[in-house]
């Protein structure tokens, strides 16, 4: 079966897409308003992109009625936000704070999830999360017609479990994230080792 894209609906993409392009690890993605009021909103089309300068990229919706998503009005203002790794220890709230809210609304509050200030100047991580990147806003990228706007963010500042490292010399983690896989969830914690090249 061959899939022409220009012959399908914009949902019927994003279904093929987000049921191919696997995993796709989770993240809560932590901002302020200008008022302070708290964000926090799982996302999963995010990746590393460059060690150098160090940036992610992440790729914001909109609103179900057309308004920005409070992430990306809160990047544009302030230029800063934390990015959270997500883990089974928080499927639950994570799960439920991606539901929509009023822009005064906090998912903090809401949904009870417990935060913590770390570095100075920028919003704060999630308790408990194995690891958390401080990221200023590095570059927004123009898709022309699009509804997605994929910005560019430069890690700071990363926040790391003790618990997770299993060999501080070589800064070696262990640590199973959360990933979305279609309209599911799934562990990334098998690893598999390639045969030795001869």
């Amino acid at each position: 079966m061959l899939v022409d894209y220009a012959n399908k609906e914009l949902t019927q993409r994003y279904q093929l897409m987000a049921q191919t392009i696997i995993p796709r690890p989770i993240a809560w993605i932590v901002t302020q308003d200008e008022q302070g009021i708290l964000n926090i909103a799982p996302f999963s089309y995010f990746m590393g992109l460059s060690s150098e300068p160090a940036t992610m990229i992440v790729s914001i919706g909109h609103k179900s009625d057309g308004s920005q998503k409070d992430t990306l009005k809160n990047i544009r203002q302030t230029k800063k936000c934390t990015i959270c790794m997500v883990d089974e220890a928080h499927l639950e709230e994570m799960h439920f704070s991606s539901k929509e809210l009023a822009a005064h609304e906090s998912e903090a509050t809401v949904f009870d999830i417990q935060t913590k200030d770390v570095v100075e100047g920028f919003p704060p991580m999630v308790k408990g999360v194995p690891s958390a990147f401080f990221c200023e806003f590095y570059q927004e990228i123009d898709l022309k017609s699009s509804k997605t706007i994929p910005l560019v963010v430069e890690i700071k500042a990363q926040f790391i479990d003790d618990e997770i490292i299993s060999d501080k010399d070589n800064i070696t983690l262990a640590y199973e994230p959360l990933a979305r896989v279609g309209k599911s969830y799934a562990l990334l914690g098998k690893k598999i080792t390639p045969p030795s090249m001869k």
